[in-house]
């Protein structure tokens, strides 16, 4: 459990610097912005699809892995980061017309020099998680993301407005990179070799399908918004998109990274690999039911609080998007099965089926406003989530009933829990309480009535939760 500790730590720590983020930059930049920022995100997230072609995860799942390999992977992934480069520049003034904003070519523009930065380090960053050095990573990332989040509020006093938004990125990246070579001894040598690339081809090929797949399901809304509605819009509605992630970055993140090399290596023994993965799988839900229960029950006052005024109608998408970030933490975790016991062809298949229902959820809903594109979202999470897990635990020699006797009580927990503060979180609301004090009194409710619930009745969970971070259990 050490590897989950360590990235636990990481992500605790990320998911403050975002909130201090969210707090502070959106009271200094205006949602249009964060809405120029979706814009050219849309764009560098393809763009890194094709930074590495998924050969970083093929360096940590393979077996024999040799120098050959390593310097192989890391010549294509910096002329893929020079070229990424150079295609975003050229591509920018197109981008720039597709959405009708002229500012948002020099973003790109400045933007696309994080490509050959993250590409000289993909390799040692495989290498380190190869061989579970979790601690170090964790260092680099806390460490990058503080230097990131300095620069960006600066310039945002400053008045620099998306600049520092991008700078944030440019900076995180570098400082990364150049810790992730310090940290690794590895270094590449003058070798290409066809035959190791086409070895990992098998692998690393499905998965980057998978990956371009994904994609477009994941920022069709951005396209989609950005296009119809403007850019206000799309930065409110990323502003809901990010609080619903911060649970599916945080607990799913931690548990795919830490079960994806451990999976890999007990790939003959499906019943461990079954027993692991449920175990994070309780962990997940234990800790994420509770967290998007509360957030729909507290959902104004969290952002009154967090963002202001100016962002008064992101608590209308949260209200969709809530129960979204707890389906999407528990779906996201199917990639470590299908990765670790090498089926990453099935991978790409319900990624296709799910960027179906995604993007289609989006042309409709987006006939009804952003409200629309994120209850039509929810529904397609739901359908999107049944094939995911029924092959999952297919994968593992299991079964979907094995699956749902993991997650029920959480379910039912949080369930409970609402029941008991959504009746207090109005009577607050109508007795003219201040925001901070309704949010205050209904968070600590709320923890009482699941932690003792969780306490009383799902004690396995606890244990591991105390393993994680590293208290004696009795």
């Amino acid at each position: 459990m050490s590897n989950a500790r360590w990235l636990t730590l990481s992500q605790a720590s990320r998911i403050i610097l975002q909130l201090i983020s969210l707090t502070i930059l959106s009271r200094l930049l205006p949602p249009s912005e964060y809405g120029l920022l979706a814009m050219a995100t849309v764009a560098t997230n393809f763009a890194f699809l094709l930074r590495d072609m998924g050969t970083g995860a093929a360096v940590v799942q393979k077996e024999n892995l040799t120098d050959q390999t390593t310097s192989t992977v890391f010549w294509l992934n910096m002329a893929m980061g020079l070229f990424l480069t150079l295609a975003l520049v050229l591509a920018s003034p197109f981008l720039a017309a597709y959405f009708r904003i002229d500012r948002l070519a020099p973003v790109l523009c400045l933007l696309s020099i994080v490509f050959p930065i993250t590409s000289a380090s993909a390799v040692h960053q495989a290498l380190v998680e190869r061989r579970s050095g979790f601690k170090t990573l964790a260092r680099i990332e806390i460490v990058s993301s503080v230097i990131g989040l300095t620069v960006a509020i600066t310039l945002a006093l400053l008045g620099y407005g998306v600049y520092s938004l991008v700078w944030n990125s440019v900076v995180s990246a570098l400082c990364s990179s150049t810790q992730l070579w310090l940290a690794s001894p590895w270094r590449p040598k003058k070798v290409w070799s066809a035959s190791e690339l086409r070895s990992l081809w098998g692998f690393s090929g499905n998965l980057t399908g998978f990956n371009f797949i994904n994609f477009f399901a994941r920022n069709a809304d951005s396209m989609v918004i950005g296009r119809v509605l403007g850019s206000v819009q799309l930065g409110i509605y990323g502003q809901a998109y990010k609080v619903m992630m911060f649970p599916l970055q945080s607990m799913s993140y931690v548990a795919g990274r830490a079960l994806f090399p451990v999976m890999s290596r007990q790939q003959a023994e499906r019943d461990k690999m079954a027993q692991l993965y449920f175990r994070a799988l309780a962990m997940i839900a234990t800790l994420t039911a509770p967290m998007m229960a509360g957030l729909w029950v507290l959902r104004e006052p969290f952002v009154a609080i967090a963002l202001g005024k100016q962002w008064a109608q992101v608590p209308i998408v949260l209200a969709w998007l809530a129960p979204v970030g707890f389906l999407q933490s528990l779906i996201s975790t199917t990639g470590s099965v299908f990765m670790s016991t090498g089926r990453t062809d099935l991978m790409m298949r319900l990624g296709l089926l799910g960027s179906v229902l995604q993007v289609g959820s989006f042309f409709i809903g987006v006939n009804w406003g952003i409200e629309g594109v994120a209850a039509c979202y929810l529904i397609a999470n739901i359908l999107n989530g049944l094939p995911h897990f029924y092959y999952a635990t297919r994968e593992l020699h299991t079964s979907l009933g094995a699956l749902l006797r993991v997650i029920w009580q959480p379910v039912m927990f949080s369930g409970v829990m609402v029941a008991v503060i959504y009746p207090l979180f109005n009577v607050l609301s109508r007795g003219g309480y201040a925001p901070q004090t309704i949010l205050i009194m209904v968070t600590l409710t709320g923890a009482v009535i699941y932690g003792a619930l969780t306490m009383m009745f799902s004690k396995a969970v606890v244990q591991s939760c105390k393993q994680m971070i590293g208290m004696k259990t009795g």
